[in-house]
């Protein structure tokens, strides 16, 4: 064999010609031809398998002189070799790891040969949505590894795949997972339209196609989840809905979504319903909590002081003598020293962030108090409303909470109570109108319907929930049949 960076002048007359000129001139393309034989072979040595290259391949081609690429498409065992004539399938192959051989002449036809290097991180635990309880698998970066992790939970030959190239520069892998029969035809023609019609040059994270497909772009509300779960992902395939995987990417995401499943953990499913619907209830007045607390102390504070209890306002007029700033002051102060801890903390190392978190809280809140920078209530009030916010299982939405605190401040500063009440209704006005997947982001309250009541606010037992929620518009309506119900006739038969 000997290596050439330059083939003869008839092949480099062709397209796939050209194609190999332009792949030369990275330092990481080999192109050698065979001794003695007509063929070249040509990979990117970064993408490539080493092993399958020298024992499944190159062991068979120097033993025996080949006529044809037919004939070498025979006798090389490697699966899925593919012999075509199209520039496009050709450039598309080389990048994903394949690698190609081609006569000297300028034949239009090349033999394509799998041998991508997979270089995956292993499977571990859920970082960001960790449960005490229940399954402790995460998705990692590897598309055929994530649709492996779904696939293992619902091994049924209804489950479905689509996979499409998304990416004009990143040709990135995206898989579009379904359970057919039961997921809505709508729901998956509308996700598949819709990833079909990115334009974009690069395709990096979920995320990306996240902001991409959602019905309100500017709405600062994930109107799909986003989760690292493929136990989740599994289960909301089998209420009828459809999930996204991106290739690269260690996070799914599953739509049509409400409102009330970014708070809703995994853990709720795998506890006594009672004590999970408890929880739940106990994230949404924390969640109502985090937003409203500080305007709520703003505007009291401002404008309504008769409000407040004779001894609490000896308290508070205590804790704020000599404080120079207005209450709207001093409440942002502590608000952006908090979301300056939270950054920090996101961006340093694991360890040194848990101890900027930590200590800075405590250090930066006594000095603030100690200078007269702010009293220690709304210190207190604000590190409630932070460790409030913590309590939502999907992350995405807490960025939401944290974000829209501000603009109910400056209203609370405005007009009091009043401006809070406005501002609330602006938010819940944009709810109303949100939509995840073209269905209402509301649901079950809006539009109200009583049956997906049962897996809302609270959820109730398991034997009580016997159909799939009306959101997803199956056909499939029914989960189960209580044994408490009579047989039907065809179950007897079956």
């Amino acid at each position: 064999m000997r290596r050439n960076k330059r083939s003869s002048s008839a092949f480099h007359s062709s397209e796939i010609g050209k194609l190999i000129d332009q792949c030369c001139k990275s330092a990481d393309f080999v192109t050698f031809q065979l001794k003695d034989s007509p063929f070249f072979i040509s990979y990117f040595q970064t993408l490539v398998d080493k092993k399958v290259l020298h024992q499944d391949i190159l062991t068979i081609l120097k033993d025996k002189q080949f006529t044809s690429l037919e004939d070498m498409k025979h006798a090389i065992q490697v699966e899925d070799l593919v012999l075509t004539t199209e520039l496009s399938s050709v450039k598309q192959k080389l990048m994903q790891g394949n690698i190609i051989i081609y006569q000297q002449e300028a034949q239009p036809s090349c033999l394509l040969i799998p041998a991508f290097l997979q270089e995956n991180r292993q499977v571990s635990i859920p970082e960001t949505e960790y449960s005490v309880v229940g399954p402790k698998e995460a998705f990692v970066e590897s598309l055929d590894t994530n649709i492996n992790l779904v696939r293992k939970r619902i091994p049924v030959p209804e489950f479905q795949i689509k996979e499409f190239s998304v990416g004009k520069l990143s040709k990135t892998r995206v898989a579009v997972a379904y359970i057919e029969g039961i997921a809505d035809e709508e729901n998956v023609n509308t996700v598949i339209q819709r990833i079909t019609d990115i334009g974009y040059d690069q395709i990096i994270d979920s995320s990306f196609i996240n902001q991409m497909i959602a019905d309100n772009k500017n709405s600062p509300f994930p109107q799909l989840v986003d989760t690292e779960r493929p136990d989740r992902v599994a289960s909301v395939l089998m209420e009828g809905k459809v999930a996204i995987l991106v290739d690269g990417s260690p996070s799914a995401i599953t739509g049509p979504a409400t409102l009330g499943e970014f708070f809703s953990a995994f853990e709720d499913y795998v506890t006594v319903w009672n004590i999970a619907s408890a929880f739940r209830l106990i994230r949404f007045l924390a969640i109502t909590f985090s937003v409203l607390s500080t305007p709520l102390y703003v505007a009291v504070l401002t404008y309504h002081y008769e409000m407040i209890p004779q001894d609490l306002l000896t308290t508070l007029i205590s804790s704020r003598a000599g404080i120079p700033f207005p209450p709207l002051l001093e409440a942002i102060i502590l608000e952006w020293t908090i979301e300056l801890l939270r950054e920090a903390g996101a961006r340093l190392p694991t360890k040194v962030g848990q101890t900027i978190g930590i200590v800075g809280g405590i250090v930066i809140g006594t000095a603030a108090v100690q200078a007269g920078l702010t009293s220690n209530v709304l210190l207190i009030v604000v590190a409630l409303s932070a460790l409030a916010s913590f309590t939502t299982p999907v992350y995405q939405v807490s960025n939401a909470i944290r974000l829209i605190r501000f603009p109910f401040l400056i209203f609370a500063q405005l007009l009091g109570l009043l401006g809070v009440a406005a501002c609330t209704a602006i938010v819940v006005a944009h709810l109303l109108k949100l939509k995840s997947l073209g269905r209402p982001f509301l649901e079950p309250v809006y539009p109200i319907r009583l049956k997906d009541m049962k897996d809302a606010l609270v959820r109730l037992p398991f034997n009580q929930q016997t159909s799939r929620p009306l959101q997803t518009r199956t056909d499939n309506k029914i989960k189960f049949r209580p044994h408490s119900s009579p047989p039907d006739k065809r179950d007897i038969d079956e």
